[in-house]
C-alpha cells in the first residue's frame, strides 16, 4: 500500500459502477461496495458541476456509516454539453440523438466526488474538455449497436471504440472521462483524512 495513512481507515464505494470499482482496485486500494440506489433528480435550477456536486452528496447522504472510521467515496458523473447536462440515455434514439449533438464539437465531462466520513464532508470537482470527430450516421449506429452504451453519461465511453475514432483531443483528466478522476481523488482523500 503507497499510502499508509489509509491502513487506519476502512473504505467505502458508493457505486457499483465496474469502472469505479476497477480504477479504486489499481490504485491499489482496499474497499468495500455499498451502494445507493437513489433517483438522481436535481433541482432545475443547478447548472454544471452543480448538478454533479449535488447528486454526489444525495448518493453520500442515503448510505449509512456505522464506525468513526469508515471513509465513503461516492460520485457523479454527467457530460455537459450545449448548457444542457446529458446524463445516460434512456433508448437507442436518444443515444443516437447525444452523440449527434456531440459530433465535431467540444463539450465537458464533470465528474463530483463526494467524501464523507461521520463527522465531516468534503465535495470536490474535476472537468475536462473532450474534443469530438465528425461522426457519421454509420459510425454512431454501429457504436451503439456494438457497445450499447445505455449505461454512460452522453451515450459514449473514450475507453471503447468510439474514444479510438471520434475523439480529436482532450484537455484535462482521462480517468475523469471513464468516471473517476483518479489523481484528483488520491489527493483530496490524502488531504482529507489529515484535516
Amino acid at each position: 500500500m503507497p499510502y499508509p495513512v489509509l491502513n487506519e481507515y476502512d473504505l467505502i464505494l458508493g457505486s457499483n459502477s465496474p469502472r469505479r470499482k476497477q480504477f479504486l482496485t489499481d490504485l491499489g486500494l482496499s474497499f468495500v461496495v455499498r451502494a445507493s440506489d437513489i433517483e438522481e433528480i436535481y433541482p432545475s435550477e443547478l447548472q454544471r458541476e452543480q448538478i454533479t456536486d449535488y447528486i454526489a452528496k444525495l448518493k453520500a447522504s442515503s448510505i449509512v456509516l456505522t464506525h468513526d472510521k469508515e471513509i465513503l467515496i461516492t460520485s457523479d458523473t454527467t457530460v455537459w454539453n450545449e448548457g444542457k447536462s446529458l446524463g445516460k440515455p434512456a433508448d437507442r434514439q436518444e443515444a443516437i440523438e447525444m452523440l449527434q449533438s456531440l459530433s465535431g464539437k467540444m463539450h465537458e465531462v464533470i465528474t463530483s466526488i463526494c467524501l464523507k466520513t461521520t463527522q465531516k464532508e468534503h465535495v470536490f470537482h474535476a472537468i475536462t474538455e473532450v474534443h469530438f470527430n465528425v461522426l457519421t450516421t454509420e459510425e454512431i449506429s454501429y457504436y451503439i449497436d456494438t457497445y450499447k452504451p445505455y449505461d454512460k453519461a452522453g451515450a459514449y465511453g473514450i475507453q471503447e471504440w468510439i474514444g479510438l475514432v471520434g475523439i480529436k483531443k482532450i484537455n484535462g483528466s482521462y480517468t475523469n472521462i471513464v468516471g473517476l478522476p483518479t489523481t484528483e481523488l488520491m489527493e483530496e482523500l490524502i488531504q482529507f483524512i489529515n484535516e
